[in-house]
């Protein structure tokens, strides 16, 4: 396919640590630098296979706008991407090194939806960054790839551990699981600042917040789509939060132990799975799989964080 089929990685560290088995799937190894390029590329190949114009909008904070910007340029489509001021400056170079044209917004002060349906007056298509269902399905098949490794070797996940932010990767996720591994429990974790997907699921309807303000960026989402929410209810064990000091202890890990760089947002399945095994959540002996959602961060910010 055109997205890269990225490693699971193990660590005897970490199993001994938590006293499960650890699977990691790596979407920091994945061609944009995140699991994103899935659904974006899915998304806009069906669009260009519909003959719906070659023109696109999208909003995000980095990694969607990165997808969207590349996807584009692969497929010789115009991509618009509306990115807020205060997005790490690395991935707003990168969707300009891809051919994006970026405009910059005050995500505490405007709306970024509002925006992009005044740009796509113009002719253009919106691609959200996760309430749309080639998204969602795009992003899905790195859950699937993972179930698929794992059960050519004869094994079978107990629980999947997912990044939430807006919802497709998780929903994505948990149709594979459904299908590959019926039992396996699958789980979202996100920031403690901002656990709209958590109270979402509590009370059944969607809740949004404002911008919750966390180191983790790629999961500064104000409420999760609709298409992943109606998934989430039926397929999601669960929504766990946890701190931005944990996300940090998840980045010295990757980094020290298993020699990767990890974004913030990347480390949140690692936190959750740790969280609950320290609550006595987890059986010992579980096939625990976790999704790395992706590995962009400017490196300066990177050093500040790991050296806190």
């Amino acid at each position: 396919g055109v997205a890269n089929r990225t490693p699971v990685n193990t660590s005897r560290t970490l199993d001994k640590e938590l006293g499960v088995k650890c699977f990691m799937k790596c979407e920091n190894y994945q061609r944009m630098g995140a699991f994103k390029f899935r659904g974006g590329y899915n998304a806009l190949y069906h669009l260009s296979q519909e003959g719906k114009g070659k023109s696109v909008v999208t909003y995000s904070s980095g990694n969607h706008a990165q997808a969207v910007a590349l996807s584009a340029s692969l497929l010789d489509m115009d991509a618009t991407i509306i990115m807020p001021y205060d997005a790490p400056k690395n991935k707003v170079a990168a969707t300009k090194g891809y051919g994006g044209n970026v405009i910059f917004y005050d995500r505490y002060k405007e709306d970024r939806v509002a925006i992009a349906k005044e740009k796509a007056k113009a002719g253009a298509t919106i691609i959200p960054p996760y309430d749309h269902k080639h998204v969602v399905a795009g992003q899905g098949t790195a859950g699937k790839e993972l179930l698929e490794e794992l059960l050519g070797k004869g094994i079978t996940l107990d629980y999947l551990f997912v990044c939430v932010g807006g919802g497709g990767l998780i929903s994505g996720c948990a149709l594979a699981a459904g299908e590959l591994a019926p039992n396996c429990k699958v789980i979202g974790v996100e920031p403690e600042a901002g656990n709209d997907a958590q109270r979402s699921l509590e009370t059944g309807q969607i809740v949004t917040i404002q911008p919750p303000k966390t180191i983790a960026d790629g999961a500064q989402t104000p409420f999760i789509g609709k298409i992943p929410f109606e998934i989430m209810k039926k397929r999601v064990e669960k929504i766990v939060t946890v701190s931005d000091a944990e996300l940090i202890e998840g980045m010295k890990y990757f980094g020290e132990r298993m020699k990767m760089i990890v974004e913030p947002t990347g480390c949140l399945g690692l936190a959750g799975l740790r969280k609950l095994v320290k609550a006595g959540d987890i059986p010992a002996g579980s096939n625990c799989g976790v999704v790395i959602s992706g590995g962009n961060v400017d490196m300066a910010r990177y050093c500040d964080l790991i050296s806190t």
